[in-house]
C-alpha cells in the first residue's frame, strides 16, 4: 500500500518538473497558500475547540495575539519547503530562494514578537491572579511590560541579522550586528533611542516603581491615568480623552502627584464660605444624613472644621473620602450642592453676605469758633 503511495508521489513529482519552471512556480505558489491557509484554518479551529471547552487561557492568547500572523508564516513555510521542486536558471533559482528565507525570517520574527504578549499574558495570569491586591497585581504588568519590549528589541536584531545574513552583498553588515559589541550597542541604541539615561529611567521606574499602568496622577496641572509606559515615553490619558506624551525621564527628574501609588483611595476637600450666624452642628447633622444616601462614600473619613475666620465669613474645610479619584470628585460635586441647597432652604440668612455703612448724601455745615467743620450723619446697615 505504502510503495504504491511512494510511487504515485514520484510519478507525480516527475510530471511536474517536466513542465515549464514558471508554470511549476506558480503552481508550488499557489499551492503554498491554499495548503498554508487550510493548515492555519485547521489549526485555529482546534484552538477555538479546545478553549470553548476549557477555557484555557494559553490557548485564548495564541488565538489573540498569533492567529493574525499564522496567515503569512504558514504560506512561506510550506513555498519555502517546495524550493526543491522549482527548477529555474541558477541566477534565478538562488534569488528566489534568498528572497523566500528572508521573508521567512520576517514572518518567523514577527510572530515572535507577538509570542513576546503571549508569554506576557502567562506571566501576568500565573503572578497576577495569585495576588488579591489589584496594586500588586499593576506593578507586576508594568514590569511585564517592561520586559516584553526589551525581548522586541532583541529579537528585532537577530531578525535583521539573519536577514542580513542571507544576502552575500550585506553579509558581513549581518555578521557585525551578531557581534557582541555590536548587538549590545544596537539594543541599547534602539531602547533608549540615542540616549542611554532613557533605558535607564525605564528600568529604574519598572524596579522601583512610582507610577504603574492605571495609575491615577497629576501632571503639568492635568489628571489623568498611566495608560502605557514604553521604554523611552508614558502615555497619560487625560480625564477629556486627550493623551498627554511625556518622555520616561520625566518621571524621573519632575516632581508629580500619584492619587493610586499606594492606594486608590483618596480624600476630598470641600471649602465653603458661610456666615458667622450658621449654626455649625446643625449642619454637621445634614452632613452625616447626606453621607447616608451617597454610594460613593467609603465611610472612612467624614469631617466639618472651622479653618479660618475673616472679617466677614467663616471658612468650613469639609473633608469626605471615596474609593478612587473619580469617585471622590462626584462625591465632592454632589456633597457640596447638596449642603448649598440645606443653607438656602434653612439658613438664608447664613449665606455669605457684605456689611457696609452708608453715608449721608449731603453733609451738614455748623460753625464752631468762626469756622465752618463738617458732620456727616451715618447709618450702620
Amino acid at each position: 500500500m505504502f510503495d504504491s503511495l511512494f510511487d504515485n508521489i514520484a510519478h507525480l513529482v516527475a510530471q511536474v518538473r517536466g513542465l515549464n519552471p514558471y508554470v511549476v512556480l506558480a503552481i508550488a505558489l499557489l499551492f503554498s497558500i491554499v495548503a498554508g491557509l487550510i493548515l492555519r484554518f485547521i489549526l485555529i479551529k482546534s484552538l477555538r475547540v479546545y478553549v470553548n471547552k476549557t477555557g484555557n487561557a494559553l490557548a485564548k492568547s495564541i488565538l489573540r495575539h498569533l492567529g493574525g500572523r499564522a496567515k503569512i508564516f504558514f504560506p512561506l513555510l510550506i513555498f519555502y519547503l517546495l524550493q526543491p521542486f522549482i527548477r529555474l536558471d541558477d541566477e534565478s533559482d538562488l534569488i528566489l530562494f534568498k528572497t523566500t528565507q528572508a521573508l521567512l525570517f520576517v514572518a518567523f520574527g514577527w510572530l515572535l514578537l507577538r509570542l513576546t504578549r503571549v508569554l506576557e499574558d502567562m506571566a501576568f495570569e500565573h503572578y497576577g491572579q495569585e495576588l488579591n491586591d489589584p496594586f500588586k497585581a499593576r506593578k507586576i504588568q508594568t514590569q511585564l511590560q517592561f520586559i516584553r519590549r526589551i525581548m522586541s528589541v532583541v529579537i528585532f536584531v537577530l531578525v535583521l541579522s539573519a536577514v542580513l545574513l542571507t544576502f552575500d552583498s550585506v553579509r558581513e553588515l549581518g555578521a557585525t550586528l551578531l557581534t557582541s559589541a555590536g548587538v549590545a550597542g544596537i539594543i541599547l541604541g534602539v531602547a533608549a533611542q540615542k540616549s542611554l539615561g532613557s533605558l535607564l529611567a525605564g528600568m529604574q521606574i519598572a524596579i522601583t516603581q512610582p507610577i504603574k499602568i492605571n495609575d491615577a496622577v497629576i501632571i503639568e496641572g492635568e489628571f489623568g491615568r498611566i495608560e502605557e509606559i514604553t521604554l523611552t515615553y508614558v502615555v497619560v490619558n487625560l480625564w477629556d480623552k486627550r493623551r498627554m506624551i511625556l518622555p520616561i525621564n520625566y518621571f524621573i527628574e519632575k516632581p508629580f502627584q500619584n492619587w493610586t501609588r499606594a492606594s486608590s483611595e483618596l480624600t476630598g476637600v470641600i471649602l465653603l464660605y458661610v456666615d458667622y450666624s450658621l449654626p455649625v452642628d446643625a449642619l454637621r447633622e445634614e452632613f452625616d444624613r447626606i453621607l447616608t444616601e451617597e454610594p460613593l462614600f467609603d465611610g472612612n473619613t467624614k469631617t466639618i472644621q472651622v479653618v479660618d475666620a475673616t472679617d466677614k465669613t467663616m471658612q468650613l474645610r469639609i473633608l469626605v473620602s471615596a474609593e478612587d479619584a473619580p469617585s471622590a470628585f462626584t462625591l465632592r460635586c454632589s456633597v457640596r450642592e447638596k449642603l448649598i441647597t440645606f443653607m438656602q432652604e434653612n439658613y438664608p440668612e447664613s449665606l455669605p453676605k457684605n456689611r457696609v455703612a452708608l453715608m449721608d448724601s449731603k453733609p451738614l455745615r455748623v460753625e464752631e469758633n468762626g469756622g465752618l467743620a463738617e458732620r456727616s450723619h451715618r447709618k450702620d446697615h
